[in-house]
């Protein structure tokens, strides 16, 4: 099969993982007979630094002219600490998700046996858990209206969502429950907003659709108390930007590492695949950054975008027996005797395919 991957390796440690993650993907590719077709782009401070855009033209050329996206990660801190910069590399990632249609971030999470005791939880209330958040991404308050008036001394972001893109997120939400347990959770602030109101509404009146799914209607104040206290009561959850946003995170540490977890953004067409961990600069260039979150991101693109599960699965296979034998990084190193480089894994992982 001929794969066309674009590859956005990124700022800070996303060409480090990228490297160990491209490395897995040709392996498998040679093992399955597959011919991968990288095409390298720009984005991020990098893309800024080259041509003064976080997400060029150049770039999304390569991206909608290819199977699937595959992203490392976005972020200075050059910009971080300047209030006053126009352009900022985060703004190429909206761009991106907006030019490409990504209108849903599909955030799974889940735990390995063998760091379980590693999350900052009990094993009691997180053994068992494996849920999905399914974040809309092209709408609400990121999107929004905003600005400064009072001189400067008041500002306001502005929250807005249309039916049709609440229906097109919630679709996808069902359709993935049906696949799993036929459970499927609607977070909102219905009790306060009224673009919540409206989420829950139309989410409603889509229910007779899938008659097999039992629909849960939460409050975010309630699901970010429920995520710390039983997350394995949770499937599959739809919700808004910025809930979303917040509640993945603060799921991603139910694992015990950020580096760990994969997520994808879908649309219609082009599916991108990307670690949920962010830049990392301090550890740029050190070898040390873990790329497991971004190797099991390539498992749900062989699966979501070429429908190659087998590939998939060995995928994640091999990162399962990685943690099991404490082939690992720094960042989990309190877990086992020794820490490996970023490129030592991505060696193991390749030995483990061929």
């Amino acid at each position: 099969m001929q794969l066309k991957i674009a590859l956005l390796p990124g700022d800070g440690i996303g060409p480090e993982v990228i490297d160990q993650t491209v490395k897995v993907c040709n392996a498998v590719a040679k093992k399955f007979n597959h011919k991968i077709q990288w095409m390298h782009a720009l984005t991020g401070a990098s893309a800024i630094d080259a041509v003064g855009e976080p997400y060029p033209e150049e770039t999304h050329q390569v991206c909608i002219n290819s199977d699937a996206v595959l992203f490392g990660a976005i972020g200075d801190p050059r910009f971080d600490n300047d209030p006053s910069a126009k352009i900022r590399p985060e703004q190429g990632l909206l761009k991106m998700r907006q030019k490409l249609g990504l209108f849903a971030n599909v955030r799974p999470t889940f735990t390995f046996p063998s760091l379980i005791d590693k999350s900052p939880l009990k094993r009691e209330r997180i053994e068992g858990t494996d849920l999905v958040f399914l974040r809309e991404l092209t709408g609400g308050i990121y999107f929004g209206e905003r600005g400064r008036k009072d001189k400067g001394s008041t500002a306001f972001d502005t929250c807005t969502y249309s039916r049709e893109e609440i229906k097109r997120l919630a679709k996808k939400g069902f359709e993935l429950a049906m696949t799993r347990s036929k459970k499927l959770c609607c977070v909102d602030k219905a009790n306060v907003l009224e673009s919540s109101r409206l989420w829950r509404e139309t989410v409603q009146a889509m229910e007779k659709d899938y008659p097999e799914v039992k629909v849960a209607y939460e409050f975010v104040d309630a699901v970010a108390m429920r995520l710390v206290q039983w997350p394995n009561s949770y499937d599959v959850l739809i919700t808004e930007n910025l809930f979303g946003d917040i509640l993945t995170d603060e799921a991603s540490v139910i694992s015990g590492s950020m580096g760990l977890m994969p997520s994808a953004s879908i649309g219609e067409d082009i599916g991108l695949f990307e670690p949920i961990h962010g830049s990392f600069p301090q550890a740029a260039g050190k070898d040390i950054a873990n790329p497991l979150a971004t190797v099991l991101s390539a498992a749900m693109m062989f699966e979501m975008s070429f429908g190659l599960l087998e590939e998939g699965a060995l995928i994640r296979k091999v990162v399962d027996q990685s943690l099991s034998e404490g082939i690992v990084t720094e960042d989990l190193v309190e877990s086992f005797s020794k820490a490996y480089k970023t490129s030592e894994v991505g060696d193991y992982l390749v030995g483990k395919i061929v």
